[in-house]
């Protein structure tokens, strides 16, 4: 099963396409989210807003498109790890409230929203959907401050865990980020026109610029005046998400002001310095893990070869036969080619084990294609926590790390050999320490301390691996 991150955000000001630019920002981070996408544009006195459910392209026409007008917009792509998958959740949220109309998108988790859910209802607070930006909407338009930009952070600092958010109204866009930096969020321009994005490819596919990205604690304010820029008002350490740089963000962009492909490489040379193998080939489970299985054969020696073909155009639902075919859901989006791994010794890299039903079928298709040994190396280290701030992980009792040991998790895949990169090899490939990135899914060590609430969540018992 793949993590499944929880949005992407986009932003821009002053540009007479702001809507097909905004279209074409969402469709660089489709990869953020796939369950619904949005945008709204500021045309006058009115904020006008499209959403639908589905990818960017279905959701999104020629007609619809041209109905957005005005110079400057919002955007966002979703997939849900609060609320529903329905489309009252779509955003951008957009609310008129006493101080005019309001578009807001969000990505993250504010891991303390049932209780600030629960206090805006017992005041009278009416929702439409379930997720966490209705929430926040809700708490800025219960402020008393006479600026949005005041209004925004007394809101937000009522908010514990991940956020990057945009937010516009008739007079500004505003961007912030949560004091930890958890997700990513980045500032370009492209001609005198500012942009935000969760990802820097967001920038690229319109011919925009990357600046920089937004600090954390930060808020920025872009009006037809130009930018401004708020930093957090206290110190607080950054813990950004490592799991962008291993998995997340794409290979071409910027994120926390490193270069996720030179990350990547780092990653493979990393592992096949930490566990060399005898082999004859190294190719990837596609598609994530395409440069760190380079920086493997890179560092090793070993060819580099493609191994498995991934059919790009598998969608979120299967029409499966009647007659159950074995596999049917790793056969549908992956395909061994024989000719290459027949009679080889194959180091196979994957960026992660979850659930491991997934790798074992695909182990299971190589060897059925002939291969003599499969070793199995992982770009990071065994996901044994839960993540409260923004990824889809599964109930701990369910990630096979969190219940079995490497060498039990090794004969249930059926590999000849299984490594997980170290923790210090992964800070070494990504830069940074323990106290500077997030490693809580790896090590425990939660910024924000929300141990208790994983442990209420899974009594730790070991639990008997799924023969599949």
């Amino acid at each position: 099963m793949p993590l499944r991150e929880e949005c992407g955000v986009f932003g821009i000001w002053d540009h007479p396409e702001a809507a097909r630019l905004t279209y074409l920002g969402l469709y660089s981070l489709q990869h953020r989210g796939q369950e619904s996408a949005g945008i709204s544009t500021v045309d006058g006195d009115t904020i006008r807003t499209h959403v639908g459910m589905g990818l960017v392209p279905d959701v999104f026409n020629e007609t619809n498109i041209g109905q957005l007008a005005g110079d400057n917009a919002i955007g966002h792509v979703r997939y849900s790890t609060t609320g529903a998958s329905h489309l009252c959740n779509a955003q951008p949220v957009v609310r008129n409230y006493a101080r005019g109309q309001l578009a807001f998108a969000f990505n993250g988790n504010i891991v303390n929203a049932a209780e600030l859910r629960d206090n805006l209802e017992n005041a009278g607070s009416i929702f439409q959907g379930t997720s966490d930006a209705e929430i926040i909407v809700h708490l800025i338009a219960r402020q008393q401050d006479d600026s949005l930009l005041d209004r925004v952070g007394a809101a937000l600092s009522h908010c514990q865990g991940a956020y990057s958010v945009v937010i516009m109204d008739q007079n500004q866009i505003l961007a912030a980020r949560d004091p930890h930096g958890f997700r990513p969020l980045s500032l370009g321009k492209i001609g005198d026109s500012w942009m935000i994005a969760s990802e820097s490819c967001a920038f690229d596919i319109v011919e925009g610029e990357y600046i920089r990205e937004v600090e954390p604690g930060e808020t920025l304010r872009i009006t037809n005046d130009g930018l401004e820029s708020f930093p957090s008002p206290k110190h607080i350490d950054k813990q950004p998400c490592i799991f962008e740089l291993v998995y997340f963000s794409r290979p071409d962009s910027i994120v926390f002001g490193r270069d996720v492909n030179e990350v990547r490489h780092r990653l493979g040379r990393t592992l096949a310095k930490e566990a060399p193998a005898e082999a004859d080939l190294v190719f990837a489970v596609p598609d994530s893990s395409n440069l760190a299985a380079l920086g493997y054969s890179q560092e090793s020696g070993i060819p580099y070869d493609i191994g498995l073909m991934r059919n790009h155009y598998v969608g979120r639902t299967f029409i499966e036969p009647e007659q159950s075919i074995r596999d049917f859901g790793a056969k549908v989006k992956y395909s061994p080619l024989r000719s290459t791994l027949k009679g080889k010794r194959v180091v196979v890299v994957d960026d992660s084990i979850v659930r491991g039903t997934t790798v074992r079928k695909i182990v299971k298709m190589i060897r059925n294609s002939g291969a003599t040994e499969v070793h199995l190396r992982i770009g990071s280290p065994p996901i044994r926590h839960g993540c409260f701030y923004g990824i889809d992980i599964p109930d701990r009792r369910d990630l096979i790390a969190a219940t079995h040991t490497p060498e039990e998790i090794r004969e249930h895949l059926r590999v000849d050999s299984l490594h997980y990169l170290s923790v210090e090899g992964l800070l070494e490939a990504c830069g940074g320490t323990l106290d500077t990135n997030c490693t809580a899914c790896f090590t425990s060590r939660y910024p924000i301390d929300f141990s208790a609430l994983e442990q209420t969540k899974f009594a730790f018992e070991k639990r008997p691996l799924v023969e599949v």
